[in-house]
C-alpha cells in the first residue's frame, strides 16, 4: 500500500479507504461484529490507514464498531465521518434540528459521534449532503470552530454542488478559515457525471477526491450476469442498484471482465485500477462484507493498465458535456479561442477543461 496527501494538507492516507457503512447488521446487509474487525485488521495489515464512516451508517453502529476496532492504535488511523443526516430512533419522535447542515447540529452530531467512536477528536469530518438552506458563511464557520477547538483535524464536503465549494473554499481563504480538503462523490467507469466540474475544481483547488460506489454497487464485480442479478441473493445492495440500471451498464461490466481476463485479474480489481489511474487524486472508498472482498479489492493496487486499456474502458460511458463544457471543449470553440495556436503556446499549467 502507498499514501497518498490528503489534498492540499500534509495529511498522509492510504492509496484505498475502507468504507465501514458495512460495519455492523442493522440495514438487513452488514457484517456481524467479528466479521468487520476481521476486514478492519486485514485493511491494517496491508496498511491501509484510512476509514470512512458515518453518524447514519447502521444505525450508529458503524461508528461504534470502527472506534471499538481503532482503540489501541489512534495514532495511526485517519478516521473520517460526517454530519448532516437524521439517524432515526426507535420510538423518538423526529423534529427540525436533527438534521441538516446548521451549526447546532453540526455540534450536537459533532458531540454524538465522538461518544460513539469513543474518541477525542475525528480527523476528517465531511459535510454529507448540502441541505441548501443554511448559509455557507454558517457551515465554513462552524467547521472553523470545531478545527480550532482539536475536535476535528481537516473538513470536507460530500455530495454538494461545484459552485458550493468553490464559494465556500474562497470564503475561507478570505477570512482565515479552514477550507475544504478534500470531496466525497460518486464515481466509476460507469458514473462519470462528475468529471465535467469537479475534476477540473479538484484539480484547481487541490482537493483530494474519495470515490464512493467505486463498483457501482457491486455491479461491476464481475460477479452478476444481467438476466439473473435481481434474483441474487448474495447482495442485496446490487440487485436494488441494478433494477435501475441502462443496458450500457451491462456493456461496461462486460468490457471489465474481458481486461480482467487480458491482464489475469478480478473485474472488481479493473474497476479500481481505472479510478486510481483516472486522477491521481482519486481514493476509491472500497466496502467489503467479508475479508475474501477486501483482499480482492486491495489487489487493485498491484495492477497497472495499460493506456489502451485505459482508453478502452474510458469510451464505454463518457460523460454527457452540459453547457457550457460542450461549446467550449468543442474542436470549432478551441479554434476560435486560440486562433489555431494552442499547441504552439508552451503552458506552465494546465487547461482545466473536463476530460483531459
Amino acid at each position: 500500500m502507498r499514501y497518498k496527501l490528503f489534498g492540499h494538507t500534509g495529511l498522509r492516507v492510504s492509496e484505498l479507504c475502507l468504507g465501514t457503512m458495512t460495519f455492523g447488521e442493522g440495514w438487513g446487509w452488514g457484517s456481524s461484529r467479528e466479521e468487520s474487525c476481521a476486514v478492519f485488521d486485514a485493511f491494517v495489515a496491508a496498511g491501509g490507514n484510512f476509514f470512512d464512516t458515518a453518524d447514519v451508517y447502521t444505525g450508529g453502529d458503524s461508528e461504534r464498531l470502527l472506534g471499538d476496532f481503532v482503540r489501541g492504535q489512534r495514532e495511526r488511523c485517519v478516521v473520517a465521518t460526517k454530519y448532516s443526516a437524521s439517524i432515526p430512533t426507535e420510538g423518538a419522535q423526529a423534529h427540525p434540528l436533527t438534521s441538516g447542515n446548521s451549526r447546532k447540529h453540526l455540534m450536537d452530531a459533532v458531540h454524538a459521534s465522538l461518544q460513539r467512536l469513543n474518541m477525542d477528536y475525528i480527523d476528517i469530518l465531511w459535510v454529507h449532503c448540502w441541505d441548501f438552506l443554511t448559509p455557507v458563511e454558517e457551515v465554513m464557520r462552524g467547521l472553523d470552530d470545531l478545527v480550532r477547538t482539536g475536535k476535528v483535524c481537516y473538513v470536507g464536503v460530500s455530495n454538494a454542488p461545484a459552485w458550493v465549494v468553490a464559494k465556500a473554499n474562497t470564503l475561507a481563504g478570505q477570512r482565515g478559515w479552514t477550507p475544504f480538503s478534500g470531496l466525497q462523490l460518486k464515481y466509476n467507469v460507469l458514473d462519470r457525471d462528475i468529471e465535467p466540474e469537479f475534476l477540473p475544481l479538484a484539480r484547481d483547488l487541490d482537493l483530494a477526491i474519495t470515490a464512493w460506489s467505486p463498483l457501482a454497487g457491486g455491479v461491476l464485480s464481475g460477479k452478476y450476469q444481467r438476466d439473473d442479478v435481481a434474483a441474487t441473493a448474495d447482495s442485496k445492495r446490487a440487485a436494488l442498484y441494478a433494477d435501475s440500471l441502462p443496458a450500457r451498464a451491462w456493456a461496461v461490466a462486460e468490457a471489465l471482465s474481458a481486461v480482467a481476463a487480458e491482464c489475469d485479474a478480478t473485474a472488481s480489481q479493473v474497476a479500481l485500477a481505472w479510478l486510481r489511474q483516472r486522477d491521481p487524486r482519486v481514493i476509491p472508498v472500497i466496502g467489503a462484507r467479508t475479508v475474501a472482498q477486501l483482499e480482492d479489492n486491495l489487489g487493485s493496487v498491484e495492477l497497472s493498465l495499460s493506456a489502451d486499456q485505459l482508453a478502452r474502458l474510458s469510451a464505454l460511458a463518457p460523460p454527457a458535456l452540459p453547457f457550457p463544457h460542450d461549446l467550449l471543449h468543442s474542436p470549432e470553440q478551441i479554434q476560435r479561442s486560440y486562433g489555431g495556436y494552442l499547441e504552439h503556446i508552451d503552458q506552465h499549467r494546465p487547461r482545466l477543461f473536463p476530460l483531459d
